[in-house]
């Protein structure tokens, strides 16, 4: 396969205005957790707390991946986005104007849950333009949104040291409406969106044992990813000391290997098949988070970070170089289901981090924890890979999984 033939179908403007909105829609999303140390010190929270208040953005995202992913199917990615975009301008506003008190900041951080919900719209818009044999790649182009961690770790801090962590959601704006108005431009929706189903029909997706495999193995490769990425500025300022936008600055040289690898995960799965890849991501991730829990020097954890986001990404771009083959009638429903697992998964990694933080004194604890998930992550995926070899059809068993 080669980048030409990616060139010659589908429609590229499309899959520009997927990344692109995904990409923005990322870097809001986790807006709370890249100014986490200034929010957490101006509402003085404890471990437990910081955990929890950087995860309620993910755990919403989840819910809104669902309606999202409906939406998607009923009435296209276009409209769908376009709305999840105006809604996502709500929260920014807030955290700008006002978000003066912790309950303001608990309701800011449920609609921000928005922009999270934009994986159900951008990766479907994607996906429905590009042959099978290419789905790994374009996939993970739309995928490599998750780029937008990367613009709020690293101009998060900097700029709330100048304007306060309130100008920094005010600012946001500008880069979201951008992105609106070029996605209204040139995104079109595909010729093979599918006809709209009675919304109990979306639903029937929940009683394939498949969804449910891809949901585990999600909630741990995006779940890992997304709450690292929400949680290591406070790892980094609490553990070792950093000041606030050092700490920034190595959360976004850890998330850079997630956010980049994820192309290069479903490039790979497409040539290897999908289920092989993440065998080895699976042992890489659970490696890398042991070797964290055991709290090295600053060096060695940064690059043992690094490693375990890097699997966690290539990851992400493997289990949705499966998806879309065992499910593409129901593309944008079983992306959102899919999707709403992982962050779920989110939300639980910054919680188990603070939590057993507050309760043991130590990080190494919640690391510890988070590498045994990766393995039971293997186990799941050696059960789930022995059910498809004997339920999808032959021509589903004639591609690599």
């Amino acid at each position: 396969m080669k980048l030409s033939e990616l060139k010659k179908s589908g429609h590229a403007p499309s899959l520009l205005a997927s990344f692109l909105y995904f990409d923005v829609s990322f870097m809001i999303w986790v807006l709370l957790g890249a100014l986490g140390v200034y929010i957490t010190k101006d509402f003085g929270l404890s471990p437990a707390q910081k955990g929890f208040i950087v995860a309620v953005p993910i755990l919403s995202g989840s819910f809104f991946r669902l309606i999202l992913g409906v939406l998607t199917d009923r009435i296209g990615p276009r409209k769908t986005a376009i709305g999840g975009m105006t809604v996502t301008m709500v929260p920014l506003a807030w955290g700008w104007l006002f978000g003066q008190t912790l309950t303001e900041l608990y309701f800011i951080g449920i609609l921000l849950g928005v922009a999270g919900a934009s994986f159900a719209a951008a990766i479907p818009m994607a996906s429905r333009w590009y042959p099978p044999h290419l789905q790994g790649l374009a996939m993970g182009i739309a995928g490599a949104g998750n780029s937008g961690t990367l613009l709020a770790t690293l101009f998060g801090p900097r700029l709330a040291e100048n304007i306060g962590w309130h100008g920094v959601m005010g600012l946001a704006l500008i880069p979201l409406l951008l992105v609106f108005i070029i996605y209204v431009l040139i995104a079109k929706d595909a010729p093979s969106q599918p006809p709209a189903k009675p919304i109990i029909e979306y639903f029937n997706v929940f009683k394939l044992k498949d969804t449910w495999y891809f949901c585990l193995l999600y909630s741990v490769t995006f779940g890992g990813f997304v709450g690292l990425s929400s949680f290591l500025s406070i790892f980094f300022v609490d553990q070792y000391d950093l000041s606030k936008v050092t700490a920034g600055d190595f959360v976004t040289l850890c998330v850079a290997a997630g956010s980049f690898f994820r192309p290069v995960g479903g490039f790979i799965a497409d040539k290897i098949g999908g289920v092989r890849l993440l065998t080895f991501l699976f042992i890489g991730v659970a490696l890398s988070m042991f070797g964290v829990s055991q709290l090295p020097s600053l060096t060695i954890v940064t690059t043992l970070l690094f490693i375990g986001m890097l699997c966690l990404g290539m990851g992400n771009g493997a289990v949705f170089q499966l998806v879309p083959r065992r499910f593409q009638q129901e593309i944008g429903m079983i992306t959102g289901i899919v999707g709403a697992a992982g962050g779920v998964g989110g939300f639980f990694v910054p919680n188990i981090l603070g939590t057993l933080k507050q309760i043991t004194g130590t990080y190494a604890t919640g690391f510890i924890v988070y590498a045994v998930i990766g393995i039971a992550a293997l186990f799941v995926l050696m059960i789930a890979q022995i059910s498809w070899r004997k339920t999808w059809s032959s021509k589903e068993a004639s591609i690599k999984v």
